[in-house]
């Protein structure tokens, strides 16, 4: 059997060979913009994109200190759901999810999304309300959610054990159809050639050093490792270093920096037809197309920025896992890492004008980001373009902390992934 990496499989699905890049046009920094993009991971590309097709903003550049996808893009777990509870989280994440169902199209490009559907498990009379309480919530804001017994929730999962005598019983699930997995790089390489198609210019190797703002205190240009750039209108899409990039323009955000511990199997033929999740042990499974078992475990007890895993974290999560599922106890771990996550005191994002005018910023997603790509994307482009929140996102500002206005899904939305 012929042996693929993730770096072959990318030149492969480009058509490349020795020397492949990515294809789009490498461009030196121009010394004016209409508006600039710093992070060139999946949200970044995604607000570039449509700040140029539906905003007409085309003279736009996406800055990005490494390379297209190489942060939290790349090493995230690929998992795609709306059903959360409270209102204004609903509609946020029910908002991507909608553009998901067609990005493939929209891009001309296959992000391999996969509506395979996500169970969520409960294991004690409490989780069993809670589950029930997501379902009736999600069902008033037309998101479909549905239960299952125990019998019901292993037949849509076979290797799913629901003996009553382990240490988490399945009690039965909440299981949103729509939902699934999507190939996380394909999603970064599918907005970078789209937003270049119209012409934005895509920087890597370009660190921002500085935000410069002139005598009135509106942002006047980007100083970066390459030069200063003017613009006037910028947005900052850097997970794990947002709080590095506003504290340049004298913003400080109430965020706080976690490595969140993920890792995947060697690869097996397609075992696990679907997204399972458990918030009692704080752990998920699906199955890759290359065949890896994905498994997302949580964040580390300490704020760092090392993407590296912490084994005790991995440690317990397996082992609940190989209970849950004991015919992957023999299965051997291939590789383990820690993405950095953005945490805000409510969990939930700020996508949202900064004090700063001209400054805008899209951050504290923590474990929810990937799944909002397109939906994070689609609204951080329309408050650049007028200066003003998109309904959807108006609810997620700054401010809201100050006030108390609080979405607090750290604690409602039953698993945080």
């Amino acid at each position: 059997m012929r042996k693929f990496s993730g770096w072959t499989l990318l030149k492969e699905a480009f058509g490349g060979q020795q020397g492949w890049t990515p294809q789009w046009r490498r461009v030196a920094p121009q010394p004016e913009y209409d508006a600039i993009i710093i992070g060139g991971g999946g949200h970044g590309l995604a607000a570039a994109y449509y700040l140029a097709s539906e905003h007409g903003i085309t003279r736009t550049a996406v800055l990005e200190k490494g390379w297209i996808g190489g942060g939290n893009t790349g090493r995230n777990t690929t998992i795609i759901r709306s059903n959360y509870l409270f209102d204004e989280s609903a509609a946020l994440y029910d908002h991507a999810l909608k553009l998901w169902e067609g990005l493939s199209q929209v891009l001309n490009y296959n992000v391999m999304f996969s509506p395979r559907g996500v169970m969520m498990l409960a294991h004690t009379v409490h989780d069993v309300q809670v589950a029930k309480r997501h379902i009736h919530a999600n069902r008033g804001n037309g998101v479909d959610n549905e239960w299952l017994s125990p019998e019901e929730a292993k037949a849509y999962c076979p290797p799913l054990n629901i003996e009553r005598n382990i240490r988490y019983p399945v009690l039965g699930a909440a299981l949103q159809r729509r939902g699934g997995t999507a190939r996380h790089d394909a999603v970064a390489w599918g907005y970078a050639r789209a937003a270049d198609a119209l012409g934005v210019d895509i920087i890597e190797n370009c660190e921002v050093t500085g935000l410069v703002r002139d005598g009135s205190g509106a942002m006047e240009a980007v100083q970066t490792s390459r030069g200063l750039i003017r613009c006037r209108r910028v947005g900052v899409s850097a997970a794990g270093n947002t709080s590095v990039v506003l504290g340049l323009a004298g913003v400080r955000l109430p965020l706080e920096s976690f490595p969140l511990q993920a890792l995947v199997s060697e690869p097996v033929k397609p075992v696990v037809p679907c997204v399972v999740m458990s918030g009692s042990i704080h752990a998920y499974i699906s199955q890759s197309d290359k065949g890896e078992l994905v498994i997302g475990a949580g964040t580390d007890a300490y704020t760092s920025y090392t993407q590296r895993g912490a084994l005790h974290v991995n440690s317990h999560t397996l082992s609940a896992v190989c209970e849950l599922f004991p015919a992957f106890r023999r299965m051997r771990m291939l590789r383990n890492w820690g993405g950095i996550v953005d945490v805000t005191p409510d969990r939930s994002p700020i996508i949202a004008r900064t004090p700063v005018p001209g400054l805008y910023v899209n951050c504290g997603w923590g474990t929810g980001g990937f799944k909002a790509t397109p939906g994070s994307g689609h609204l951080l482009a329309w408050t650049m373009a007028r200066d003003e929140p998109h309904p959807i996102n108006a609810p997620f500002t700054i401010e809201r902390f100050r006030d108390g206005h609080l979405i607090d899904e750290a604690a409602a939305a039953a698993v945080a992934h």
